[in-house]
C-alpha cells in the first residue's frame, strides 16, 4: 500500500505519517515547508516532495492507493488579517488534489481533514452538539474555506464517483504543536511568568483531543469501507479560562491573565456528536500537561 499525505510535516500530519510508517505503509509526504512545518519530523527513508498543493502534478504523485489532505492554512487570527492565503490553500489546493485523485484508477479513497469549526458557533445555533448532518455555518475565512473544501470534495464524489472521507475533528493538542497555538502559548506564559492574553471573558468552550488519538481514528476510518463524513471528538469540553487556571495549578504557578479585546466573529462554543466508543481516548488535556511539565 502506498499513500500520499499532504501537509505531512505539520503538527497533525506528521503524527499521522509516523503512525502509517509504524504500520509498514509506504508514504509520500508533500509539504511546502511553511513556518509550521519541520523536516526533522520526517521518518527515515520516507519520501518527501517540497511543493505547494496548488502546484502538485500527476507525475509528482506516481501510483498510490489513498490521498490524505492535511495541508491547510489553519490559524484563525491570521485569516482575519488576510484571508487570501486561506482561499488559495484550502480551496484551490483541495481542488487541484481532487482533480489529480479522480484520474487515479487505483484510488481507494480521498481523505479530507476538516474541522469542527465548519459547523459554526453552537451558542448562536442554540444546540449543545452537532452531528455530521448538521448544516454548515462557518464564521471566519478559515472555517469558511474549510467548509468550501468539504463541499468541493462532496461534489467531486457526486459528479465523478470519487470515493471520499471527510473527518471533522475538534481541537488537537500534542508535543509538536506550533507555539502560536493556545495550549503551547499558555504553558509558555505560565512557566515564564508572562501575561496570558485572554480573549473577552475566557468562557469560550472548545473540545480537545490528543493528536495521537485523532490520527489513529483517521487511519481507522481511512481503511474502513465506509465513506462520507465522520466527526472525531472526545467529549472533553472546557472553557479557555478554566484551562488557564488548571494548567497554572498543575505547574504550581499563578497565571497572569490579561483580558484583551475579543477576536472578531469569535465563536463561543463547539461540540461534536460522536460515537464515543468509536474514538478511544487514551490521554486527556490535563494528563498531557502533567506529563510535559
Amino acid at each position: 500500500m502506498r499513500i500520499v499525505v499532504t501537509g505531512g510535516l505539520g503538527f497533525i500530519g506528521s503524527s499521522f505519517v509516523d503512525l502509517c510508517v509504524s504500520k509498514g505503509i509506504e508514504v509520500l509526504v508533500i509539504d511546502k515547508m511553511t513556518y509550521a512545518s519541520n523536516e526533522d519530523w520526517l521518518p527515515i527513508d520516507t519520501e518527501l516532495l517540497v511543493s505547494d498543493i496548488c502546484d502538485v502534478t500527476e507525475e509528482d504523485l506516481g501510483e498510490y492507493d489513498y490521498l490524505v489532505n492535511f495541508a491547510a492554512e489553519s490559524h484563525v487570527d491570521r485569516s482575519i488579517k488576510d484571508g487570501l492565503p486561506f482561499v488559495k490553500s484550502n480551496i484551490q489546493g483541495t481542488y487541484n488534489l481532487l482533480e489529480l485523485a479522480r484520474k487515479n484508477p487505483k484510488l481507494k479513497k480521498f481523505v479530507q481533514i476538516s474541522t469542527d469549526e465548519v459547523y459554526g458557533d453552537l451558542e448562536f445555533l442554540f444546540v449543545d452538539e452537532v452531528d455530521e448532518t448538521h448544516e454548515l455555518k462557518p464564521s471566519s475565512y478559515y472555517s469558511s474555506t474549510k467548509a468550501s473544501a468539504d463541499l468541493i470534495v462532496q461534489s467531486c464524489g457526486h459528479t465523478y464517483g470519487l470515493p471520499y472521507l471527510i473527518t471533522r475533528t475538534c481541537n488537537n493538542f500534542g508535543i509538536r504543536q506550533h507555539s502560536e497555538k493556545f495550549i503551547p502559548t499558555i504553558i509558555d506564559c505560565i512557566k515564564n511568568k508572562k501575561e496570558i492574553p485572554m480573549y473577552g471573558d475566557g468562557k469560550q468552550v472548545r473540545e480537545w483531543i490528543w493528536v495521537e488519538d485523532n490520527v489513529r481514528q483517521v487511519l481507522r476510518y481511512m481503511l474502513d469501507t465506509d465513506e462520507g463524513i465522520r466527526n472525531i471528538g472526545s467529549k472533553e469540553r472546557l472553557t479557555n479560562k478554566h484551562i488557564i487556571q488548571q494548567v497554572g495549578e498543575i505547574l504550581n504557578i499563578e497565571p497572569l491573565i490579561t483580558s484583551v479585546e475579543d477576536r472578531l466573529g469569535h465563536d463561543r462554543r463547539y461540540g461534536l456528536k460522536t460515537n464515543y466508543k468509536e474514538t478511544p481516548i487514551t490521554k486527556t488535556l490535563f494528563e498531557y500537561v502533567s506529563e510535559i511539565k
